[in-house]
């Protein structure tokens, strides 16, 4: 049996995209995506978790951040994000996966609102 492809032209697998750099508008690198936050029933990633702060990722804050603000950039080998490590630290943020309710749309419509205004 062929190995499993994990990465295509168009697709990539989830544990590919975990452990990605990710790099803000000033080109600097601000984190890593820890994982991705996909609809059970429609199959569309609607966040990325990034891992920030801390040192060899411990005490690492996360920001869940919605999937459409990040764009792949080959060139680097990471994703883009618009937005700055500055305005980053402003953004909705959790410091353990126990201290985020996914089912909360005030915290989902906040994360969403947050990247919103940046555009």
């Amino acid at each position: 049996m062929a190995k499993e492809a994990r990465e295509t032209g168009t697709l990539i697998g989830s544990d590919k995209v975990e452990g990605t750099a990710v790099y803000g508008r000033d080109n600097e690198k601000i984190g890593e995506i820890e994982r991705v936050m996909i609809e059970k029933t429609s199959g569309r990633v609607s966040y990325a978790v990034l891992g920030f702060g801390g040192f060899l990722g411990i005490g690492n804050d996360h920001y869940p951040l919605p999937w459409n603000s990040l764009k792949y950039d080959t060139d680097v080998g990471g994703y883009r994000v618009g937005v700055t490590e500055e305005q980053l630290n402003g953004a909705p943020r959790y410091a353990s996966a126990s201290s985020w309710d996914w089912t909360d749309r005030g915290r989902t419509k906040a994360v969403d609102d947050y990247y919103a205004g940046l555009t």
